[in-house]
Parts: structure tokens; sequence; C-alpha cells
């Protein structure tokens, strides 16, 4: 999840005003039961996908988070974005990869990272509270912002309605999370007059919100706790002045993506699949996404093991996605720039925090049975989720949707017409008494409860999680390597052994989609 703003550098971002999801293709009809290439399947090199999710133990992967804790262990107990962690981190990937015979390349990118000067709220009477300043709000003046403080009639202050019979002009606004976007409660205080607003949390953790868009307000607006946000309507009710002071800069940093794909595999149809390999800077990120990078890591090892293939499979283990999603991003738009290149990539398989503690198994909702999306679904993308739900159901899993969102890596790839599918066992949401019924756990707690903290350590990471996941992943993996015509209708060995790379300009020349790519656009 991103909770800092950044922009981005490695390509223009577009704002993208979204229509409405695709009318997608039927299921499919090139695989049998649970996903498994059928009669109709074309000829050439046919991996047994489930032999090979036999090969992907939880053991092997147990082996990649140990030393992802360890990497943790000796710097600072974390793996975030350009730190020693993630580089200690890329080494272990590209060292375990080369060992399996793989020919690895670091994808550098350059972007703005925030660089927070101020983010405090503090009271006349000597308390300070920690705020988080919203993206796309603009920062106060040097020294902040003071002014008494103001709240609404119904503390939420969505509409004009909830500041009336309130005096507001000059003042901080300070309001509850609920019922409205932030930016509908920051464009009403600031017309009804406030100098500032603070949009205190409704559950007990910090405020990492987004305005939407930039322009929409000419006021300082941030985030805090519900703890100290109900101490500071407290001191408001008392007459206590206030000062809001949130402010940045930004630096351009580099940091790099890694990326390895099969030497077997035919060149025009290239099956991806990726996960996030940084962390946050609160802890070591093992399950978000050391248990992603992990399975992605041993299901590489095992299918170098495999000689040949019908198609091409390209792994990534993304950069900075905790700031914003921008190594797959950056990846994505550089290679739009290249003529039929993103044409080559059949599907794209996400993998984003697969071991939480008290899991879900979730699969992405590409055929929206269960959510409508929010963003347009590639065609191609339900019959990705069918290789991933088939074997579910083959195996008498029990899975649930999970929102076809684009909150994670695959934004990039189905914002330009990629279909994509992936596997997630919950943050923050609470579990349900259906969940537990269906996967055990507790009822009424996250499904990662130590998400994005110092404790999302080798402890939190549910071993059963993996052992249901990582198979899962293998299964998918072996099935598309053999044959995607369910998804794009391409079959066979096609032309092998004639590899340019994974992002060099190549023949241009892929099997096509029949539509433009879409402009891309960051993740809030």
């Amino acid at each position: 999840m991103t909770a800092r703003r950044t922009t981005t550098l490695a390509g223009a971002l577009a704002v993208l005003v979204l229509g409405t999801s695709a009318l997608l293709a039927p299921p499919a009809t090139a695989h049998g039961p649970g996903g498994k290439p059928g009669p109709g399947h074309g000829p050439g090199h046919t991996i047994d996908a489930e032999r090979f999710a036999r090969q992907v133990t939880t053991r092997g992967v147990w082996r990649h988070l140990e030393e992802l804790q360890r990497i943790a262990d000796r710097h600072d107990g974390n793996r975030a974005a350009l730190t020693e962690g993630y580089e200690a981190s890329a080494r272990y990937v590209e060292r375990t990869l080369q060992r399996a015979g793989y020919t690895t390349t670091r994808d550098p990118f350059t972007f703005g990272l925030e660089v927070v000067d101020a983010a405090s709220l503090a009271l006349g009477t000597g308390e300070t509270y920690e705020v988080d300043q919203m993206q796309y709000a603009p920062s106060s003046p040097e020294g902040g912002v003071t002014a008494p403080g103001s709240t609404p009639t119904d503390t939420t202050g969505c509409t004009a309605d909830s500041w009336a019979g309130v005096e507001v002009t000059g003042t901080i606004a300070v309001v509850s999370r609920g019922e409205c976007a932030f930016a509908d409660k920051a464009v009403a205080a600031e017309a009804a007059g406030a100098v500032g607003v603070v949009v205190y949390n409704n559950v007990e953790e910090m405020l990492f919100g987004t305005l939407g868009a930039e322009g929409l307000v000419s006021v300082p607006v941030a985030g805090m706790g519900q703890a100290d946000g109900l101490a500071v309507v407290e001191a408001v009710a008392a007459g206590v002045e206030l000062t809001l002071d949130t402010r940045f800069h930004t630096e351009e940093r580099e940091t790099f993506n890694v990326v390895a794909e099969t030497r077997a595999g035919r060149d025009d149809n290239v099956v991806m699949l990726g996960a996030h390999l940084d962390g946050v800077e609160e802890g070591p990120g093992l399950n978000d996404n050391g248990s992603g990078s992990a399975v992605l890591l041993e299901v590489a090892v095992q299918l170098a093991k495999q000689k040949k293939l019908n198609n091409t499979v390209r792994f990534a283990w993304w950069g900075a996605e905790e700031l914003g999603l921008l190594g797959s991003t950056a990846y994505v738009d550089e290679l739009a720039g290249q003529e039929g290149e993103l044409d080559r990539i059949a599907t794209y398989l996400n993998f984003d925090m697969v071991g939480s503690p008290n899991y879900i198994i979730g699969v992405y909702d590409a055929d929206q049975s269960t959510y409508e999306a929010p963003v347009e679904v590639p065609e191609g993308s339900a019959q990705t989720e069918a290789v991933l739900t088939g074997w579910f159901d083959r195996t008498g899993q029990p899975w649930v949707d999970t929102e076809f969102s684009g909150r994670s890596d695959y934004q990039a790839f189905i914002l330009n017409g990629v279909p994509a599918s992936g596997l997630f066992t919950g943050a923050d949401d609470i579990k349900t008494e259906e969940e537990v019924a269906l996967f055990g756990g507790t009822a009424g707690i996250r499904h990662d409860p130590n998400y994005h903290t110092v404790g999302d350590d080798l402890a939190n990471v549910s071993r059963e999680a993996i052992g249901i996941m990582a198979p899962a992943v293998a299964f998918a993996t072996a099935s598309l390597a053999t044959d995607t015509s369910a998804i794009n209708g391409v079959s066979g060995p096609g032309d092998q052994g004639h590899h340019h790379g994974p992002w060099k300009p190549g023949k241009g020349h892929g099997h096509g989609r029949g539509h433009e790519h879409g402009t891309l656009q960051k993740a809030s």
C-alpha cells in the first residue's frame, strides 16, 4: 500500500479516466478441469502442471523467506527501497537465479522521492501529534498554519450543511474519516472558510490519505490516528489553538527491478509473473512482500529444470512498490515505448502477500463474478483467473474473489491492455465469520494484524497459506508455459531460441491484441 506521495520521472504518467468494464470472452476453452491443458491444446512441449505443482514446496519457499529475514536483521530491520536491505535482497534473488541457470538483469528507473520536512499538529498547550500530509494536498508555509480549531456538527464534515452554524472562517477544521471521500471533506471545509484540514481515522492507526487529484484545495490537509484525533477534538472544544505544519520536498533517486526469463520458449508469447521485492521501512516485510517474492523465486528455480517450453516465462521482482507502484509502472512505460514489446506479453500474474497469518485464499476477480471492477478489465484476464480458480476447484481448496482493483503491480499492465490476474491472502481487511468457515482463523481481526509494522517478520508468515498458494502459482506457471490459447489464441512452440532479452527493442512483431495500449496512471 502506498503511504507517501512520489513523482515518477521514469515516464510520463497521464491521468486516465477509466470507462466501464470491458465485456469478457467466454470461459477458457483450451483448458480442461482445473485449468489443465485439455485435448484441444496446441502441439509442442507440454509440462505436467500437476507434477510441477508438487515440485514447488513450502520447504523450498521457506528457505528463501529465512534468508530475507536474515537480510532484514543485518540491515536495520527492513528491506525498503533505497536501503542496503533492498540491495542485499536483490543480490540474493540474483545469485539464486544465476545458480539455477538464468541470466538476470537489473532494470533501473529514476523517480522523485518525497522527503518530509514537517508533519505535526501542535496544540497551544504543548502537546504535539504526528500527522501525514495527504497526497495532492499543498504544503503549509514555513512554520505551519496557526489558528483556532473547529469541528462540524456531524463529525465527518462531508457537506456544507455539516458546517451550518459553525464558526469556521480562519480555523483549522478537524473532522472524522467516514461517509465520503477525503477530498469532499477538504473542499467543504475550505469553502466554509477553513485555513487547514485534519482528518482523523476511525480505526486505531495513522491515516494515510489522498485527495485524488492536484488543485482541489489551496489549504494544507493531513491525516492522523483516531486516538490523537479525538484528543484534538477535545482540545478544540476547550478553545485551544492549533498549529498544522506539513511540508515536503522531492529529490531524484534511482533504484531497480530484477528481471529474468527462461531460455526456452517462443519469443513472441511471454507469460509474465511478478512480485514486489521491497518492503516498508517499519519492518522486515516478510509477508508484504517477502512471501510473494519467495514463492516466485522457488517457482523460477524449479522451472529452470524444464529444458523445453512452448512459451517464454518472464519473472520480475519489482522495486519501490511501497513508494507508489514505481518499478512496475516504469517497466511497463518503458515497454510501451517500444513497438510490439507489450504485445509479446500474453498475460501477467501478480503475487502480493500470499502468506498472511489470518489468511484468505483470494483470487483477483477478473470475471467480476463478485465485485464490479473499478478499472477496465482487459480481455483474457478472466481466462487467466480461470487457471488459478480451476486449480483450487480441482484440488478441493476453497477460495474467494478479491476485487480486481489495480491496487498492486498489475495496475500498469491492465491500463495498457495486458490481461492479468493474481493471488492474495489479505492485508488490513477484517476477517469475517464466513471467511473463518472457509479458511479457519479468527474473525473480527485483520487478515494480517502486522501489516506494515515491525511485526511483519518470519513468524508473521503462515506456512499453511504458503503451502496452498505456492503449488497454485506453480500450476498456473506450468499451464501457461504450455498453452495460452484460451487467453490470446496462441498455442504451440512457435519460433524458439531467438531471445533478445526481456526489455530490449525486439522484432516488433507481437501476436497483437486488436487495440491500442492505454496511458498509465499512478496509484493513489
